[in-house]
């Protein structure tokens, strides 16, 4: 691993270890939230109440975005999904002053490039989906049962790399949870370290 990849990894980590006021809780109501999606409607977390939703904290700038996507890794986790009935919503919180933030428009055709299968995509420029999810990395996944009760949080795979490599021998924790929680059982593994890029949240300092 490159070592700058590294530092992210490390300091991404101590961002979310110093979460202690995180208002998404696993095992809790999930925050709710309404947001404008790419195509500028409104979607609301309310919206999709007595499904199984997936949260996806993206950012095509970031390696470790680049890995799950350029691997197509990521887009199949979201049709094995939506296959389901999941529905899956990503979110970009990037805000539109760093190098990082793409306009709606280009956000969607850098995800239709690599053939994701999400159901919409938020805009969440202000930061506050993510501030209210403690969410720290892209990517920082999160499944929500149909009750509206947050039943995991974390990475999307047990090796935090940004090598793809590393994804055949990963254990999904998505597909993990998400195979639980269809089939009526606790989620054996609620929570993991995500790892990944820091969020460009606005007024990040």
């Amino acid at each position: 691993m490159k070592p700058w990849l590294n530092l992210t990894v490390l300091s991404a980590g101590l961002l979310a270890a110093a979460s202690a006021a995180a208002q998404a809780v696993v095992g809790q109501a999930a925050p709710a939230f309404a947001v404008t999606d790419t195509q500028g409607r409104s979607v609301k977390l309310a919206d999709f109440r007595g499904k199984h939703v997936v949260l996806e904290w993206v950012n095509p700038g970031c390696p470790y975005v680049q890995k799950h996507y350029n691997s197509g890794n990521m887009p199949a986790t979201q049709k094995a999904a939506r296959a389901k009935d999941v529905v899956w919503l990503a979110i970009n919180s990037t805000n539109v002053d760093h190098y990082d933030y793409r306009k709606p428009d280009d956000l969607s055709a850098w995800l239709k490039s690599k053939d994701s299968a999400m159901t919409a995509t938020l805009m969440d420029v202000d930061g506050k989906v993510g501030r209210a999810y403690a969410a720290r990395t892209t990517p920082h996944m999160y499944v929500i049962d149909p009750q509206g009760k947050l039943v995991y949080a974390g990475a999307i795979d047990s090796i935090p790399s940004a090598n793809t490599a590393d994804i055949k021998a990963a254990t999904n924790y998505v597909n993990q949870a998400l195979g639980e929680v269809l089939a009526g059982k606790t989620v054996s593994k609620p929570t993991s370290q995500a790892y990944g890029c820091s969020i460009k949240y606005a007024n990040a300092g």
